[in-house]
């Protein structure tokens, strides 16, 4: 039996939950949440002692590696609606620059390509439903940070800016966590040309 899949998951007063036919409804201060669990899954709530159980109909591998998931999920989603998730990114580089425009994030990572016109090339993301940008401080450094109900959806519109520009190791240029160590390697020494 999984050691995760089996503790009930405490529902806070603030929290209102719903389970009907496999879908699971979460709604609480910052928001509400819906995702429907594997059919393999059993997922129950008790109103009395507000906890939500999730157990499995068998016990073949599938079974037990979707249990603790489960389980997992659905905490992810009372957090998510009571606390929220949040990603802190940061941008280093001389001329680099992070700012908000309505519901778009245009980014400049010093990419020299020219769009028509002859403006520098810079990347204009539209920010997701849900998705809350906000920007600490435009220039380099940059901070800015993503925050939303929902886990997967931060951190998986993090990891896309990200990779817009992901840190240099020789510079440490780009695009990274807040608080991300960046290995760095050393450039190629120049080579004295000896007689």
């Amino acid at each position: 039996m999984s050691r995760i899949g089996r503790k009930p998951i405490a529902v806070p007063p603030q929290v209102k939950v719903e389970v009907k036919d496999g879908l699971i409804h979460v709604e609480g201060p910052k928001g509400k949440l819906d995702w429907r669990c594997h059919e393999r899954m059993q997922v129950d709530y008790d109103a009395n002692t507000r906890q939500v159980s999730v157990s499995r109909k068998g016990d073949e591998r599938l079974d037990r590696s979707l249990h603790g998931l489960t389980r997992t999920l659905i905490s992810n989603m009372i957090v998510g609606v009571t606390e929220g998730y949040e990603k802190k990114l940061e941008i280093h580089g001389v001329g680099f620059q992070v700012k908000v425009q309505g519901k778009q994030l245009l980014i400049d990572v010093g990419y020299t390509g020219r769009k028509e016109g002859g403006q520098p090339a810079e990347f204009m993301i539209d920010i997701p439903p849900g998705i809350t940008v906000k920007v600490e401080q435009p220039t380099n450094p940059g901070k800015f940070s993503i925050s939303g109900v929902d886990k997967q959806m931060v951190g998986q519109f993090a990891a896309e800016i990200r990779a817009l520009r992901k840190p240099d190791p020789y510079q440490a240029k780009g695009i990274r966590y807040a608080g991300e160590y960046i290995r760095r390697k050393q450039g190629k020494a120049a080579v004295g040309t000896g007689t």
